[in-house]
C-alpha cells in the first residue's frame, strides 16, 4: 500500500446502511407488486416468511455481494464514497472474503447488534463482519475527489 488506508466512520457507515436500507424497501415492494399484485402489499410481512419471501432475500443476498464485488459497496458506500477492501492488502477483497462478510453480518447482529457497533470504538473502524472476513471499508479519496 502506497498511501494509509482512511477508515470510514460509523456515522458514515450507518448513513450508508440507511440508505441501502431504503432502496432494498422500494425494491422488496416493487418485487412483491409485481408478483402478487399491490393488494399483496398490504400483508407483505406473510409474503416475505413464505417460500417466495426465500426467493426475494436469496436474490438481494446475492445483488448484496455481487454489488460488494464488482462496485467496492453497496449503492450507500458507493454514494459515499466508501469502499470495501482487503484489510491486509487494501486491494480489492476475494469472493470468498465478501460472501464470508455475508454471513458474518449473522454473528454481528445476534448479540444485539454489538458487532455493528462495535465500529464506533475499533481504531480500524471494523466491525465483527469485518475482523471475520479480513476487511475494512475505507473512504476512497480517488472516488470523494473526482
Amino acid at each position: 500500500m502506497d498511501e494509509p488506508l482512511r477508515y470510514a466512520g460509523f456515522w458514515m457507515r450507518v448513513l450508508a446502511n440507511l440508505i441501502d436500507s431504503v432502496i432494498v424497501t422500494v425494491l422488496i415492494v416493487a418485487m412483491i407488486a409485481a408478483l402478487y399484485g399491490t393488494s399483496e402489499l398490504e400483508s407483505a410481512t406473510s409474503v416475505l416468511e413464505g417460500t417466495p419471501g426465500a426467493v426475494v432475500q436469496i436474490v438481494l443476498a446475492v445483488l448484496i455481494v455481487a454489488f460488494w464485488r464488482y462496485g467496492g459497496g453497496t449503492p450507500g458506500k458507493m454514494l459515499l464514497s466508501q469502499k470495501i477492501v482487503d484489510a491486509r492488502t487494501g486491494k480489492a477483497p476475494s469472493t470468498r472474503q465478501l460472501v464470508g462478510r455475508f454471513f458474518a453480518y449473522i454473528v454481528s447482529a445476534v448479540p444485539l447488534g454489538i458487532g455493528f457497533l462495535w465500529v464506533a470504538f475499533d481504531p480500524r473502524k471494523q466491525g465483527w463482519h469485518d475482523k471475520l472476513a479480513g476487511t475494512v471499508v475505507i473512504a476512497d479519496r480517488k472516488k470523494a475527489n473526482a
